[in-house]
């Protein structure tokens, strides 16, 4: 599953009948909107990026809609990715196990695996 988080802009004379659309739609969830500013806050999900990129474009084609872009997104394939180079990676680096090194002797110069004290 991904979800991604859209910026909706449009010009604040539009913003409520946009608002409006958004929250009918079955495509996105709505969560907050500036007036103000003419930007409108949702959240698209997909089993892929392409059914989240089909959505934007059903955003977009929304009428009054500026713009419509992604601004963050989470995929959970992804995050698994991740995790499971976490966990057959190397461990917590030996300095960070060490008592007799103070915290606060410890200088991060951008990888704690390479740093020898």
């Amino acid at each position: 599953m991904n979800i991604s988080s859209i910026v909706v802009q449009v010009r604040s004379e539009y913003i409520d009948e946009v608002v409006n659309t958004l929250k009918e739609s079955d495509f996105c969830d709505y969560h907050f909107h500036d007036k103000s500013i003419g930007k409108i806050i949702v959240t698209v999900e997909g089993e892929n990026i392409s059914e989240e990129i089909e959505k934007v474009k059903k955003i977009q084609a929304v009428p009054h809609v500026i713009a419509a872009d992604m601004m963050m997104a989470y995929s959970e394939d992804e995050l698994e990715a991740e995790r499971s180079k976490l966990e057959t990676g190397p461990n917590v680096p030996e300095m960070l196990n060490d008592d007799t090194i103070r915290a606060e002797d410890i200088v991060y110069n951008g990888d704690l695996k390479k740093k020898i004290i």
